[in-house]
């Protein structure tokens, strides 16, 4: 951080020219991270409308089995379907997360204020990239090197180590990842039609299987 302060002190006393000299790596480096991390946003975008198209289809098998009454082949697809919508529900969940990334990484506007929103967003990183990894290996390795490479501009920057309080970090990623969480399960409940019963089979159900408007 010492070292950090006397090289900012030093290049206020050269003038504005001297700090852009030594903001312009740093920019070029942040800017590189947020577009790859927008890269992983649309691909896991990608994923999850794969999975709704699975979802569609499978969903058709369910009303199918209910309509002819064949519980055990209705229950046997409801839970292959209900589990599908457990993994993109975190995707979505994720690509929310990824984009508030985004947009808290667009407000660093200097190295001063780097580790505020540097260490909250590695927090949230790391935690999306442990449930990915297990669905999309490759965006899982992807954020592993981005999450490196917010590291060694946090490192740059002289701020990690000293005088960063990692647990408000913590807070403030859990917030992220919550809120992300929440929009996810209520765009769940907007975009999924609910499982029909045997009750009343297939009621309002349009020929796709989703509920018509």
């Amino acid at each position: 951080m010492a070292k950090f302060a006397r090289e900012w002190e030093r290049s206020e006393r050269h003038g504005i020219k001297a700090v852009l000299k030594l903001q312009q790596p740093f920019r070029q480096r942040l800017e590189f991270a947020t577009r790859r991390i927008e890269g992983q946003a649309q691909a896991i975008e990608g994923a999850i409308n794969r999975l709704k198209e699975k979802d569609r289809a499978l969903f058709s098998k369910v009303t199918d089995a209910y309509s002819k009454h064949d519980t055990q082949r209705a229950n046997m697809y409801a839970n292959e379907l209900a589990e599908m919508r457990k993994m993109t529900s975190f995707l979505m969940s994720a690509k929310l997360a990824l984009e508030r990334v985004v947009l808290r990484l667009s407000t660093v506007t200097q190295l001063g204020n780097a580790a505020v929103t540097l260490g909250p967003a590695v927090k949230v990183l790391q935690s999306v990239r442990v449930g990915v990894a297990g669905i999309l290996p490759d965006a899982g390795q992807e954020l592993s090197s981005i999450i490196t490479l917010l590291d060694e501009i946090m490192i740059s920057s002289g701020q990690p180590s000293v005088g960063f309080d990692f647990e408000t970090a913590n807070e403030d990623a859990q917030k992220i990842l919550n809120e992300a969480a929440m929009v996810a399960e209520r765009r769940m409940k907007e975009k999924f039609p609910e499982l029909p019963t045997l009750k009343d089979p297939g009621e309002h159900l349009g020929e796709s299987g989703y509920k018509t408007s």
